[in-house]
C-alpha cells in the first residue's frame, strides 16, 4: 500500500457532513466509508428516504421510496413524491450574492439571490403568455452565464424541458441535436469569445430556424449588459423581464418529471437524447455536494465547463445547497495561463473544479501557484479523462498541499458519479477515492463475476439509481436505451469504463471499454499509455488506438509536440523504451506517427472511436460533434499504416 498523499485530520473529519449523516442513520463504525458505502447500497429505500430528509428537500414526500420491476431501468424512485426543482434551487433568500460571472475579456456580473429569484419569477411568466407548458422543450444556444442559469430554472419552474448546446456548436452540430425534441422556443446570445476571439452567435440561428420549424419565437439576451441589442425579428430578454409580471407560484410535479435533455457526444453517430428526471438530478447533485465534497450553505463552488456540458448541469445543482456558483466563459488559459486560479483566489472560491487536461496543461507548463493566495480552496475536483499518478503530485506539489483532490468519473448518462471523492477516505496518486453512495458500482470480469482488486474489467451498476436517465427521447420502445447500457451484461448496468478497484478501495480508470487495445488478445486501457507519454518533455499530447492488421490489432500512438519538434528515430526509441519498462511490452506501440492536432469533442476529450474508424478506413459521417474537425484529415490514407 503506497502512502497517501492526503487525509483529512481527525477534528475535521468529526466536523465534516459525512460525518453528521452517519449520525443522522444512526450507523456504528461512522469514520469507515467503506461501511458507509455497503450499508447504503444494502438499504437502498432507507439510505434515499433519509438523504431526503437531510438535505432537506422541499416537496411532498410520498410512501413508495423504491418501486422495483424485473427490469433495471423501470425501476421508481419517490414514485408518488412530488416536488418543484426551481422551489428547491431558489429557496434562499438574501442579498449575498448568488451567481458571478467573469469573461475572458475581464468583463463581469454578479446577482444576488433575491434578484435571482424576481427573474425567474419573472421569466417564468412570460413563457406561461406564450403558451409554453409542462412537458414542452425549449432550446438554449447560449454562453455560460447568469441568463442560461436564469433560463434553466424558469424553464424547472413551470415543468418545461430544458435543452442546451454551447455556442462552439456549429449550426449544424445544433440542428443534430434540438431538431430531435422539438422545441417551441430557442434562446440565445448575440455572441461569446474565445481565446482573444469575439465570436458571433446570432449568425447560425436564420439557418437553425429553417431547420426547426417548432421553433416559435427566439429570445436574445446581450452578452454585455453596457451594449443595447439592435433585433428586428427576435424578441430582447431583457426587455422581456421588464415587462413581465412576477410568478411566484411553484407547481410541485412528479419527482421523475422530465427536467433536461442532454446529449452523447455524436462523434460516431446521431446523438442521443438522454432525458432526466427533476427530483432524480435534485437527490444525486445534494448528495455529491454535501456528502462527498463537503458542500455547506454560502461556501462558493466554481466548475470549468460550458453549457454543452454535464457538469455545468451539475454546478447549478449546486445552488440547492444553498452555495453561490461562479461561471467563466472563454479559454481556461487566456489571456493567462492562472486566470481560473486567479478568479478563484479574488472570490475566495471553496470547490475549483477543472478538467484533467487542465491540470496536465499547468504541469507541462511547470506552473506553480506560489504567488497566488488559494487558503479558501477546499477540494479541487476533476474529471473528463483520468487524471494521472504524476498530475496527483503536481497538484500538491504546486497548487495546494493541503487540499482534498478529488479525481471523480460519471457521466452525462447519470448527470454525476459513479466513483468520486470523499472525506473518510484517503488521497492516493492516480486513484478515485471510492464508490457514490446509494449506488451499487462494482467491477466485472468478461464472465459476469466481481473482480478482484488489482483486476481490470467493466464498470457497473448492480442495482437501479435515482439518476440513471427516466428516457431516451423518441425511443417509445426502449429500443436505444437497453442497447446503450444493458446488452453486455443482464439486467445490470455496464457504464462503458475500463476500470480496476484498488487494494486501498479506490478506483484508476483505464479508458473507455470501447476504445480498449487488444492486441494478441490482452486488454489494455489507453489511459495506461497516455500517463507514460504524456510525461515525456517534448509530447504536448497523444492519442492511442488500434488498427486492425494482419487478423490481429497493433497499437498506432498519434502524438504532437511541443514547439512542433520533429519526431526522429531517437525519440521514438524513448517513447517506446518507457512504455515497454513502465508498463509492458504489450503496451508498446507498432508504429508511432507526429501529427499538427490531435481531434476533440466539443468538452475536450480526444476522440478516439472517430480516430480508429478512419485509420481502419471506415467513414466517419457527423463531424460536426468534433471541436476541430479540420484535424480529421491527418488520419486519413496515411501511408505509415499502409
Amino acid at each position: 500500500m503506497n502512502t497517501p498523499l492526503w487525509k483529512l485530520n481527525k477534528q475535521k473529519k468529526e466536523d465534516s457532513l459525512l460525518k453528521d449523516f452517519s449520525k443522522f442513520i444512526n450507523l456504528k463504525n461512522s469514520n469507515n466509508f467503506k461501511d458507509l458505502w455497503k450499508w447504503s447500497v444494502e438499504n437502498p429505500d432507507v439510505f434515499w428516504s433519509k438523504f431526503w430528509d437531510y438535505s432537506q428537500i422541499i416537496g411532498n414526500k410520498g410512501k413508495e421510496i423504491i418501486l422495483k420491476d424485473k427490469v433495471f431501468n423501470k425501476t421508481k424512485f419517490f414514485y408518488d413524491s412530488k416536488l418543484n426543482y426551481s422551489e428547491n434551487i431558489l429557496k434562499k433568500k438574501s442579498d449575498l450574492n448568488a451567481i458571478g460571472f467573469l469573461s475572458e475579456t475581464g468583463y463581469e456580473e454578479n446577482i444576488t439571490w433575491n434578484d435571482l429569484y424576481k427573474k425567474v419569477c419573472k421569466l417564468s411568466a412570460y413563457l406561461k403568455t406564450l403558451g409554453v407548458k409542462k412537458g414542452d422543450r425549449i432550446g438554449a444556444y447560449v454562453p455560460n452565464k447568469i441568463e442560461s442559469v436564469v433560463s434553466f430554472l424558469a424553464c424547472a419552474k413551470n415543468g418545461i424541458i430544458w435543452s442546451s448546446c454551447s455556442p462552439d456548436f456549429g449550426a449544424q452540430g445544433v440542428i443534430d441535436r434540438f431538431k430531435q425534441i422539438k422545441p417551441k422556443i430557442l434562446i440565445t446570445s448575440d455572441y461569446y469569445f474565445y481565446n482573444g476571439k469575439k465570436i458571433n452567435i446570432l449568425k447560425n440561428v436564420n439557418k437553425i430556424l429553417e431547420e426547426i420549424p417548432s421553433i416559435a419565437e427566439v429570445l436574445v439576451f446581450s452578452y454585455n449588459k453596457k451594449e443595447k441589442l439592435n433585433l428586428n425579428d427576435f424578441q430582447d430578454f431583457d426587455e422581456v423581464l421588464n415587462q413581465s409580471e412576477l410568478d411566484e407560484t411553484f407547481e410541485r410535479f412528479e419527482f421523475n418529471h422530465p427536467i433536461y435533455i442532454l446529449y452523447s457526444s455524436g462523434t460516431t453517430g446521431k446523438p442521443k437524447c438522454i432525458t432526466h428526471g427533476a427530483g432524480n438530478v435534485l437527490i444525486e447533485h445534494n448528495k455529491e455536494f454535501m456528502l462527498h465534497c463537503d458542500v455547506r450553505d454560502n461556501e462558493k463552488l466554481f466548475y470549468y465547463t460550458t453549457t454543452g456540458w454535464m457538469m455545468w448541469n451539475w454546478l447549478v445543482g449546486g445552488l440547492a445547497t444553498g452555495s453561490s456558483i461562479y461561471l467563466f466563459d472563454g479559454a481556461p488559459v487566456y489571456p493567462k495561463i492562472d486566470v481560473l486560479l486567479e478568479y478563484c483566489q479574488n472570490k475566495k472560491i471553496n470547490l475549483f473544479g477543472v478538467s484533467a487536461k487542465y491540470i496536465d496543461h499547468l504541469k507541462n507548463e511547470n506552473f506553480n501557484a506560489i504567488n497566488l493566495d488559494l487558503s479558501s480552496i477546499k477540494i479541487i475536483t476533476s474529471t473528463g479523462s483520468p487524471l494521472a499518478a504524476e498530475s496527483f503530485e503536481y497538484v500538491y506539489n504546486n497548487i495546494k498541499k493541503d487540499v482534498h483532490l478529488a479525481s471523480i468519473a460519471g457521466g452525462t448518462d447519470l448527470v454525476g458519479c459513479l466513483v468520486l471523492g470523499n472525506l473518510f477516505s484517503n488521497v492516493y496518486k492516480g486513484e478515485i477515492q471510492g464508490q457514490s453512495l446509494g449506488i451499487d458500482v462494482d467491477v466485472f470480469t468478461d464472465n459476469g463475476k466481481s473482480a478482484k482488486d488489482n483486476e481490470k474489467g467493466e464498470l457497473v451498476v448492480k442495482q437501479p439509481f435515482p439518476s440513471m436517465p427516466i428516457k431516451f427521447w423518441d425511443d417509445d420502445d426502449g429500443k436505444k436505451y437497453h442497447e446503450a447500457y444493458f446488452t453486455r451484461f443482464k439486467n445490470i448496468w455496464h457504464h462503458g469504463d475500463f476500470i480496476e478497484r484498488t487494494s486501498n478501495n479506490g478506483f484508476i480508470v483505464r479508458g473507455r471499454s470501447d476504445a480498449t487495445l487488444n492486441p494478441g488478445g490482452v486488454r489494455i486501457g489507453t489511459s495506461e499509455i497516455y500517463q507514460q507519454v504524456e510525461n515525456i518533455n517534448f509530447i504536448t499530447e497523444g492519442l492511442v488506438v488500434g488498427q486492425d492488421y494482419n487478423d490481429d490489432v497493433r497499437i498506432i500512438l498519434f502524438i504532437t509536440t511541443k514547439n512542433n519538434e520533429d519526431l526522429d528515430d531517437e525519440k521514438i526509441k524513448l517513447i517506446k523504451n518507457r512504455i515497454r519498462k513502465n508498463c509492458s511490452p504489450k503496451h508498446v506501440p507498432k508504429i508511432i506517427i507526429k501529427v499538427p492536432e490531435i481531434p476533440r469533442t466539443k468538452s475536450g476529450k480526444i476522440v478516439e472511436l472517430a480516430v480508429k474508424k478512419l485509420i481502419n478506413g471506415e467513414e466517419l459521417n457527423n463531424k460536426e460533434a468534433i471541436a476541430n474537425p479540420d484535424s480529421l484529415k491527418y488520419f486519413i490514407n496515411l501511408r505509415e499504416l499502409k
